[in-house]
C-alpha cells in the first residue's frame, strides 16, 4: 500500500439516484469551488481525484443495492491505496448510517441529507450563506434543475422518502427566483422545476397552493425560454396552473403526475388520497384546459395484494389514456413503509411480467404518437453532440427520461445550447428523426 499523497487534493463528487440528488451534487460543489477546492463530477478513473464523496440514493432495492456496491468500490480503493478519502452522504447513508458504520467501517466519514455544512467541514471547507443557489452544474449548459421544495408530507404507503427527506419545506419565491436568474446568466435556457410534491408548493410558507404565482415570477426571468414541471401528486392539483401554461408561453406544454395506481383497492390501500373516477377526471381536465398537453406518469406494479382483476384495471387504463410518456417499476418492499406490514405477495417474476407487459403496451401507444409527429414541424433545444447525431428534444420532452430528436450530423449542422426548428421525418417508439425546417 501506498503511503498518503502530498499531491494537491482533489475532490470526485459521484452521483447516484434521481434529479433531486443531482441538485444536491451541484450545491456541493459550488460551496467547495467557492471555498477554492478542486473538484470534479464523476471524473473518468485517471483524472478521479483522492477525495471521493458518493452522494447516494435509497429509494428501492435497485438503487440501494448500486449504491451500496459504489461505496464497496471506493472503500476497496481506499484499502489500496487509490484513493485516499471517502465520504459517503445523501438518501442511504441518512436511511441506514448505524448499519453502513458497521458494515463498511472503511469510509471516512457518512452524512445524511440535511448535513451540508457538516460534510464541508469535514472537506476543509466553510458553509458559505451568501452562495444562496448558486451552483456548480452538472446537466448542458442550455438546462438545469430547479428545486422548489425538499420533503414530503404525503403518507404513500410504498414510499419511504419521508424517512430520508423529512417533511415538506417550500423554498421562497424571491430566493428562486434569484436563482432562476443566475442560472439564466450562465446560459440556462430552460428550467425543470423539481421536488418531491410540486402540488404542495407554497402551503407551507404562503397557506395556501402557491405554484402558478411562483411561475408567473420565474416566466419574468429574462433568458429563460422553458419552464417545465416535474412531480405533481394527483391529489389536491392546483388548477390554476393550467390556466398559465395556457397563456404563458415559456410554460411547457408538459408534466409529470405520477399516478402509481389505479384500482380503488389499490389506491386505498397506498393511500393516495383519490380514487380511479377522480384520476381519469383529472387527466380530462388537464387535456381540456391545455389541448395537446404531454402527460408523463409512472406506475407501480405488484404492490401487495394487487390481484389479476387489479392489473386488468390498470392495462384497460393505459390503453384508454394512452400517455405521451410513462414509467412503470415493479413494487419494492420497504422497511419501516407503513406498507411493510403487508405481505409481499406478489411473487418477483409476476411483478416483472406485470410491468413488461405495461411498458409492451405503452411502446405501442408511443409509437403511434410519434407516428403522428412525422411530416411536423417543432421547436427543439438542441442539448448535444453524440456519435453522429445532434441530440435535441421539443418542449413535450424532458431530458434523459422522454424522446429525444435526432439530427444526422453528417448532413445537418446545429448549435448546441439553441432552439432549432426541426421538421420529423421518421419516428420510432421512443425516437424522433429530424432535420431543420
Amino acid at each position: 500500500m501506498r503511503t498518503k499523497s502530498l499531491k494537491k487534493n482533489k475532490i470526485n463528487v459521484i452521483t447516484l439516484g434521481c434529479s433531486k440528488n443531482v441538485y444536491d451534487s451541484e450545491v456541493l460543489m459550488g460551496q467547495l469551488r467557492a471555498n477554492g477546492k478542486e473538484v470534479e463530477h464523476e471524473a473518468p478513473a485517471e483524472k478521479e481525484g483522492n477525495i471521493i464523496v458518493i452522494n447516494t440514493c435509497g429509494f428501492i432495492d435497485n438503487a440501494k443495492a448500486e449504491s451500496v456496491n459504489m461505496i464497496l468500490e471506493y472503500a476497496d480503493k481506499k484499502d489500496r491505496g487509490i484513493v485516499d478519502k471517502v465520504f459517503v452522504t445523501g438518501c442511504l447513508s441518512e436511511r441506514y448510517r448505524p448499519d453502513l458504520e458497521k458494515e463498511i467501517p472503511n469510509v471516512d466519514q457518512y452524512f445524511g441529507t440535511t448535513e451540508l455544512p457538516q460534510l464541508l467541514k469535514a472537506l476543509g471547507a466553510d458553509y458559505k450563506h451568501e452562495l444562496l443557489g448558486e451552483r456548480l452544474t452538472t446537466t448542458p449548459k442550455n438546462y438545469a434543475y430547479l428545486k422548489i421544495a425538499e420533503g414530503c408530507d404525503r403518507p404513500c404507503s410504498f414510499c419511504a422518502i419521508p424517512l430520508m427527506r423529512g417533511s415538506h419545506v417550500s423554498q421562497p419565491i424571491e430566493k428562486l427566483v434569484k436563482e432562476a436568474q443566475g442560472l439564466a446568466k450562465n446560459g440556462v435556457k430552460e428550467l425543470i422545476l423539481i421536488a418531491q410534491d410540486l402540488t404542495y408548493y407554497g402551503l407551507d410558507l404562503y397557506k395556501k397552493r402557491n405554484l402558478a404565482e411562483l411561475l408567473e415570477e420565474l416566466a419574468k426571468v429574462e433568458g429563460i425560454e422553458w419552464i417545465r414541471l416535474h412531480y405533481a401528486y394527483p391529489t389536491g392539483f392546483p388548477m390554476d396552473v393550467l390556466e398559465l401554461m395556457k397563456r404563458e408561453p415559456k410554460i411547457c406544454n408538459y408534466i409529470d403526475i405520477p399516478l402509481q395506481h389505479i384500482s380503488d383497492s389499490i389506491l386505498k390501500s397506498m393511500r393516495r388520497g383519490t380514487t380511479q373516477a377522480k384520476t381519469t377526471q383529472l387527466l380530462k381536465d388537464f387535456r381540456a384546459a391545455v389541448p395537446g398537453i404531454a402527460i408523463r406518469t409512472t406506475l407501480i406494479v405488484g404492490y401487495p395484494g394487487e390481484t389479476q382483476e387489479d392489473f386488468e384495471i390498470l392495462k384497460d387504463f393505459v390503453q384508454e389514456m394512452k400517455f405521451d410518456r410513462m414509467g412503470c417499476f415493479a413494487y419494492s418492499h420497504e422497511e419501516n413503509t407503513h406498507a411493510y406490514l403487508l405481505e409481499d405477495n406478489v411473487p418477483d417474476d409476476v411483478k416483472q411480467a406485470r410491468a413488461n407487459e405495461i411498458m409492451e403496451l405503452q411502446s405501442q401507444i408511443s409509437w403511434d404518437l410519434n407516428q403522428e409527429k412525422v411530416g411536423k414541424v417543432f421547436r427543439c433545444i438542441i442539448d448535444r453532440k453524440e456519435g453522429a447525431h445532434f441530440v435535441g428534444r421539443t418542449e413535450f420532452d424532458s431530458p434523459d427520461v422522454d424522446n429525444e430528436v435526432l439530427i444526422d450530423a453528417s448532413k445537418h449542422y446545429v448549435k448546441t445550447g439553441e432552439f432549432v426548428n426541426i421538421k420529423i421525418i421518421e419516428a420510432t417508439e421512443f425516437d424522433l428523426y429530424g432535420e431543420p425546417a
